[in-house]
């Protein structure tokens, strides 16, 4: 190195030296600024701190650390245990909080945290606040302040963002890239881009094939199209007759296919198939989950409700405003009352033993990230204990959501039943009535051994009996009056408890038969310490409780409010509370009622810039197998980025033009030639690299069918289909074994899952099937249906082999498989013909000649194998036998449960039925349902 780079290092060096001082002195020295900069400064950034990291422990609770309060001025200024204050306003150096956060003395470091310890611009912002005289406004003051603070702007590494008051100092410093922040853009329906002609879809679509220099995959042949549009809009294969129709169509492809489409969309069954999305959106169940799983008698109705909506083509902005705010609406229309069950669709419980603040609480967090889930795909969860670290989502802005639902309470309202409504099926009542009956009678038989013993005890002493209540009342004396619960056993003790229990939750399962909404109504809280019976509307919902004052919680815990906070939105959006200062949408009313109908006219806004896209993802999601944002519940930066932000965009845009309509989306995605494309490219290898994770739709993404799209389309197939719309939650048969396994619930047993007993109510669509949190169909769940504790943006379709197992092995295929076999041979066909029809049941197309040969000669072995084969008759459980523990005394007791339904149970048709060729043409149909032609849609 020369003697010149020598000095030209050392002037570098020189400088970098000095800046270092002069950045040292400049942040030990404090700033003292003007009092209003520091009681801002205070609202935005010293409170936030103080009340995240310090009232935790040292705020106004009983357990009070060190008896140091810095919740209060007063209780800074005060001091703690060591007698010094924690605060010495103008004075930072000679004030404990200051010095405890410096973490310079080793004996005095707080947070004691490591992980928890306050930046270095955090601890400057402290310093100045405390040279400028620490001022402390009130908590009305802050809020006045925290209103008056709006501001954006960019920089040019991204976007950093200032919003309300109450925000913290990493907040309002944090950066955000641009390209995470594409969802917050007001929506403008941008242009088709040029020299693309025909449909508006494909012209966005070719603009990336072009890019990415690929070739569309050819349009698919009319019995894979057919199939593919029957399975998207209504669930169901197509019938051979249907296929049959369209491939002879002498129309032009589009114009056959549009015909299709539409009378699809006319189909009573669509709106089963595109209501099933919608309750894995909303994780709708008939129980209410988690320990104690009571079934949720009238949640059936808001089920109804959705596919009825679809089937309708409610306009969406409607229907995202009724399952908000439909009470406030309209609380005379019972079907505003049936939506906002939408509200109370998340597990919840409430017990004795917990503490109502805390799971009042718990509903109130579960229904923010829904709605922020749901409508604006937002998990808002995440700014629940603190400023949102991914999205500019402030704590502030989550718990400002949350105060919309603040006076949202519980409620079985009454509620007319409505002529769409199926009323089918409320004969099955009499075996709940059984049911209570026999509760009924063994407690009745327990009370009596109780009183036959206490008068036995009382004549052995000479004492008047009477029961044990009206003694007392008289003034006896205990040692007068037999002791309790005399002369019963273990058993006996276990009995009563099974069967107290069971009549508790049995009379409220009546309410299934009766006008009652599964809803919510607006007032203030009531503290509940028992849920296990109806929770009835009170006569003044105004004043029958306390009225909710949301505070933003330390830490999320609803033991340490801090700030106040009135009802508001997502900050970010344009026309927003937050961002254009005074709107219409600082008038979300902060009284009892009006609140949620305030909200809800937001998010269905078409100016919220969120709404319109979300849905139409959806839409497109259920149709090509993944979104154009691939996280359809999170468009923030950690949700995959659109692969065609424009095209979502002009869909959105597009959607409301059409007033909201979701079938006008179907007819624009189904009618492009990015929908009509063969699953299978000529360059399959040349697609994979060049586009190696499918967004870019060369061709069309295979799917393998849904677990209820698979079942209902073997109950179609064997022509067992009840195809029957609406009414309550039905049983199919599951694996016994399932069934029958023992479930606690309520501190005790809950009774064993029973089917229904007829097959024409067994074989209802599955939408219709009863959803218990607390006890899967095996079947189902071996095939990817979701739980039902989280909202399911996207269902998985795992390949494993349990799968291979259900469809080769279980009952449920088996005897879908047989009754497709007794139907085939009703026709009387020849075996060549039977064969060809089981073809096209199932495939939609005739068989080639050499899978012809290999059924009919696979149907004749298996005639000679079954000719050997002997079947009896299948016996079905009377009752079941359980063995508990009694809780009193920890001894164990034996009891028997009685199933009521196989008294009258008519099971489907077995082997035993059917000669030996039936059985035979059903192992065929058994291969026939295991291969990947029908259970894959391409």
């Amino acid at each position: 190195m020369s003697a010149r780079d020598h000095w030209l290092l050392f002037i570098v060096l020189t400088f970098f030296l000095l800046a270092l001082v002069q950045s040292l002195l400049v942040a030990e020295t404090p700033r003292t600024i003007s009092s209003a900069e520091a009681e801002q400064l205070f609202v935005q950034q010293v409170w936030p701190l103080l009340s995240e990291k310090c009232l935790a422990c040292h705020g106004k609770g009983e357990v009070r650390l060190k008896n140091l309060d810095l919740s209060q001025r007063d209780g800074a200024l005060k001091g703690g245990e060591s007698g010094k204050p924690a605060l010495v306003p103008g004075k930072p150096d000679e004030s404990l909080l200051y010095i405890a956060v410096t973490r310079k003395n080793s004996e005095l470091v707080m947070p004691p945290k490591e992980s928890d310890k306050l930046s270095e611009e955090q601890t400057i912002q402290l310093r100045n606040w405390i040279a400028s005289g620490a001022p402390w406004p009130d908590a009305d003051r802050r809020e006045v302040l925290a209103a008056s603070t709006q501001d954006k702007w960019g920089d040019a590494d991204g976007v950093r963002v200032a919003t309300t008051g109450g925000l913290s100092a990493e907040w309002t410093q944090r950066k955000y890239k641009r390209e995470n922040l594409w969802a917050y853009q007001p929506l403008r329906k941008p242009p088709i881009p040029q020299g693309n002609k025909g449909h508006p879809i494909d012209a966005f679509i070719n603009q990336k094939l072009k890019d990415l220099g690929l070739e569309a995959a050819p349009l698919a042949d009319r019995r894979t199209l057919i199939r593919r549009a029957t399975f998207d809009l209504i669930g169901l294969p197509p019938t051979p007759e249907e296929v049959r129709a369209f491939v002879r169509d002498p129309q032009s492809d589009v114009a056959a296919f549009s015909r299709i489409v539409e009378r699809l969309l006319t189909s009573p069954h669509y709106g089963e198939q595109w209501g099933l999305h919608w309750l894995d959106v909303v994780r709708y169940a008939d129980s209410s989950g988690l320990a104690n799983d009571y079934e949720r008698p009238n949640a059936w109705r808001y089920r109804d409700y959705v596919i009825r909506s679809f089937n309708q083509d409610k306009p969406y902005d409607q229907f995202v405003r009724e399952q908000l705010a439909g009470d406030e609406l309209d609380p005379r229309d019972p079907e505003m009352l049936i939506a906002v069950g939408f509200l109370r669709m998340g597990p919840w419980e409430q017990t004795s033993m917990e503490v109502a603040k805390v799971s009042r609480q718990r509903f109130l967090d579960d229904i923010t990230e829904t709605v922020g889930q749901v409508f604006l795909a937002h998990p808002l969860q995440c700014a629940r204990c603190h400023d949102h670290k991914f999205d500019p989502i402030p704590t502030r802005d989550y718990y400002r959501i949350q105060s919309v639902f603040a006076t949202t309470q519980f409620a079985e309202r009454d509620a007319a039943f409505l002529p769409a409504e199926n009323r089918q099926g409320f004969d099955e009542k009499r075996y709940l009535e059984q049911r209570i009956a026999r509760c009924k009678d063994m407690l009745a038989v327990i009370e009596k051994k109780e009183e036959s013993a206490s008068r036995r005890w009382h004549a052995q002493r000479g004492f008047d009996y009477a029961p044990r209540e009206e003694l007392l009342k008289k003034g006896v004396t205990e040692d007068k009056i037999a002791p309790r619960h005399i002369g019963l056993s273990t058993e006996d003790f276990g009995l009563e408890r099974i069967a107290r229990k069971n009549l508790t939750r049995h009379k409220w399962e009546l309410d299934r038969y009766e006008p009652i909404a599964f809803s919510v109504y607006s007032g203030a809280t009531r503290e509940f310490r028992d849920v296990s019976f109806r929770l009835q509307l009170p006569d003044e919902p105004m004043k029958e409780g306390q009225l909710e004052v949301t505070r933003i919680l330390s830490g999320g815990d609803a033991f340490s409010p801090t700030l106040a906070v009135t009802p508001g939105v997502l900050s970010m959006l344009p026309d927003s509370n937050d961002t254009l200062g005074k709107t219409r949408w600082n008038s979300i009313p902060p009284g009892t009622t009006g609140r949620r109908r305030a909200f809800a006219e937001w998010v269905a806004s078409p100016q919220n810039a969120l709404t319109a896209r979300v849905m139409v993802n959806r839409i497109w999601q259920y149709h090509f197998g993944q979104g154009i944002a691939r996280n359809p519940n999170n468009f923030g930066a950690m949700g995959k980025k659109p692969s065609h932000l424009e095209l979502l965009d002009w869909l959105a845009a597009s959607f409301i033009e059409r007033r909201w309509s979701v079938k006008a989306i179907h007819r624009l995605i189904m009618s492009s030639e990015a929908y009509r494309r063969s699953s299978i490219h000529p360059n399959a290898r040349r697609v994979a690299e060049r586009d190696p994770d499918s967004s870019s739709y060369t061709m069309f993404k295979m799917r393998r069918m849904e677990a209820e799209e698979l079942r209902d389309s073997m109950l179609r197939i064997s022509g067992e289909l009840n195809p029957e719309t609406g009414g309550i939650p039905v049983r199919p048969e599951i694996n016994l074994e399932a069934a029958l396994q023992p479930r606690q619930i309520m501190g005790t047993y809950a009774p064993a899952y029973e089917p229904s007993p007829l097959p024409r109510q067994r074989h209802r669509r599955s939408i219709y099937a009863v959803r218990i949190r607390g006890l899967s169909d095996p079947f189902m769940e071996v095939f990817n249906r979701p739980g039902l504790e989280t909202s399911c943006e996207a269902r998985d379709a795992s390949t494993v082999t349990p799968q291979a197992f259900m469809l080769l092995n279980s009952q449920n295929v088996q005897d879908r498989a047989l009754a497709l076999a007794a139907w085939l041979q009703k026709a009387g066909h020849s075996r060549k013909e039977t064969v060809r029809q089981a073809f096209e049941l199932l495939y939609g197309r005739p068989p080639s000649v050499d899978e012809s040969t290999r059924c009919l000669r696979h149907w004749e072995a298996m005639i000679a194998r079954h000719r050997k084969l002997h079947f009896e008759r299948t016996a079905y459980p009377r009752e079941v036998a359980r063995e508990a523990v009694e809780e009193m005394s920890g001894e164990r007791f034996r009891f028997i449960e009685r199933l009521d339904v196989y008294d009258d149970f008519v099971p489907d048709l077995k082997p035993e039925d059917v000669p030996a060729e039936t059985r035979a043409l059903a192992e065929v149909c058994l291969v026939l349902l295991n291969s990947n032609e029908f259970v894959f849609i391409d």
